[in-house]
Parts: C-alpha cells; sequence; structure tokens
C-alpha cells in the first residue's frame, strides 16, 4: 500500500481488493472499520518510514499507542471540526536514510537511521487505537507491526507501453551494508529482526517527472496487481493524456501480507517521444 494521497488513474483495485485482503487491509479493526500500522522502504533512495491509518464514523478523537502503552499520536476535533466530525486519519514519519548514500554530504550521515535503529525504535508487537464517538462512546481496535519486509523489485522497466519487473532478494539500499560510524563497508547480520519475504501484491505508479506547479504532474497512473504478475500494460488512453516528450519515472512496489511495502523507483523513461532518442538525447529535446 503506498498510503500517500493522490490524484491518479486505478484499475482493478476492487478486484485485487477481493482476492488481497490482507494487503489492502480492508478488514474490521474491533471498533474501527480499519486501523493499520506499517513499514515503508524506498529502496532506492534508501530511506524508510512508520506510517498510520485509523479509520471510524464520526470521531471526536484518536489516539495511538505502541505495544509499550505510549502515546504516539493523538488528535482532538474542535470548531468546524465538532460539528462535521472526522473519519479516517493517515500519518506517517519522517524518511531519513537508512545508509550513507555517496551522493549526499558526510556530515549529515549522523541523521542516518538504520534499519536495525529504526527497528528499535519503532518495536513489533501489538499498536493499539482508542477513539471517542460522536456520544462520547469509546473506540476500540489494535492491529500488528511485523518485521516481514517484502523484497525490493528488480529489472524494472518500461517500452512504450507496458511496464515489467522482476522479484528481488533484498531490501535494496536499506540492506545491512555500511556503518557510517566506522565509516567502513562492513556487513551486519539483521536475521534477528527481519524476515525478507515474498510480496502478496504489487503497487506500480507511474508519474509524469516534471517540475512542481506543472499540471501535468497530477497525471498519475496507478494500479495493484496480484502476487505473480510481472508486467501490467498501460492503458493508451492515459499514454495518450500525457504531452510530448513526458519524461516518466515509475515505482514498482512490493506489499506483504502484513502490509509492509518496499518500493523501487525508476527514473528516465520518456512518454510519446517526438523521435526515436538516440542514446546522446534526453527526454523533451526536439528533433
Amino acid at each position: 500500500m503506498r498510503i500517500s494521497t493522490r490524484l491518479s488513474i486505478t484499475v482493478l483495485s476492487a478486484a485485487v481488493a477481493a482476492v488481497c485482503g490482507t494487503a489492502t487491509a480492508t478488514e474490521p479493526c474491533d471498533d474501527f472499520g480499519e486501523c493499520k500500522v506499517l513499514v515503508e522502504i524506498n529502496s532506492t533512495d534508501g530511506d524508510i518510514g512508520f506510517h498510520f491509518l485509523g479509520d471510524a464514523d464520526d470521531l471526536r478523537s484518536m489516539r495511538l499507542d505502541d505495544p509499550n502503552g505510549a502515546k504516539i499520536f493523538e488528535y482532538g476535533v474542535s470548531s468546524a471540526g465538532r460539528d462535521q466530525l472526522w473519519t479516517e486519519s493517515f500519518g506517517e514519519s519522517a524518511e531519513p536514510l537508512c545508509w550513507p548514500n555517496p551522493d549526499e554530504d558526510p556530515e549529515d550521515w549522523e541523521d542516518i537511521v538504520t534499519l536495525r535503529e529504526f527497528y528499535e525504535r519503532w518495536e513489533a508487537g501489538t499498536y493499539v487505537f482508542t477513539g471517542k464517538g460522536e456520544g462520547g462512546e469509546m473506540l476500540y481496535g489494535e492491529t500488528e507491526l511485523s518485521f516481514n519486509l517484502p523484497a525490493a523489485p528488480q529489472n524494472v522497466n518500461f517500452n512504450g507501453a507496458s511496464i515489467t519487473w522482476t522479484d528481488g532478494d533484498d531490501l535494496g539500499n536499506c540492506a545491512p551494508m555500511s556503518d557510517p560510524a566506522e565509516g567502513v563497508e562492513t556487513i551486519h547480520d539483521l536475521d534477528d529482526i527481519v524476515d525478507v519475504v515474498d510480496a502478496d501484491v504489487f503497487e506500480i505508479v507511474m508519474e509524469p517527472d516534471v517540475e512542481d506547479g506543472d499540471a501535468t504532474g497530477a497525471l498519475v497512473y496507478s494500479i495493484r496487481v496480484p502476487a505473480g504478475t510481472y508486467a501490467v500494460e498501460v492503458p493508451a488512453l492515459y499514454l495518450a493524456a500525457l504531452p510530448e516528450n513526458t519524461p516518466v519515472k515509475i515505482e514498482v512496489g512490493a506489499i506483504s501480507a502484513d502490509d509492509n511495502a518496499t518500493f523501487t523507483e525508476v527514473d528516465g523513461f520518456c512518454v510519446n517521444p517526438y523521435v526515436v532518442l538516440g542514446e546522446d538525447e534526453e527526454c523533451g529535446e526536439e528533433d
């Protein structure tokens, strides 16, 4: 699940949800219609974040506690919100780098949160949602955070009509590969905290790689498909809606039965080029 708000063209979502209910988290969560906590990794950029979602009708307040009972998040409505009440609340942590990216300033490496540090910060176990309804009734729900993390998809490609990829076997740049404190390449065994698992669902996103403020950036194609699928044909109507020579980037996310997600991002693709681009030509250049 890529739980971020985006304008998208979504196909087959209902069908996939029926096949893979756990991965789309449509099952009730005690008194809540839905609640979940999960780990999301960008294996390409090498960052990692904690996400949560709670959904119930006519909420006046909601709170999320970790397995030790410590409060992580809480809100209460007021003013117009008290009259309208609330339903769904979603949040995600900042996503610090989990590896010493050589393209980043080494002085920033002290801000790195490795996968082991992330694990120690966001303990696996039962996370509890509580809320207060319109009439003051208390709502309760609980869900599990696991570190069953899906392997990052590999070999993401676009041939002008279809997006393809293959299964991976690691977490990309969030795999344990170095210790920035030591400044040397070392290997750290994380088998005691992480299980790299197969995907239950893949999420594929194509979006124009344009500057902020360019309306073309709102034209996003997104689809979820069951595990075992490794090719998606992008609708011709969507491709035709993009201007000529539109640079695009593609994300393919592997999503586990526990809703944890590992995404691989690849850019440099071109939609509707004026001509077949030569080796030294870039998308957007006219012949």
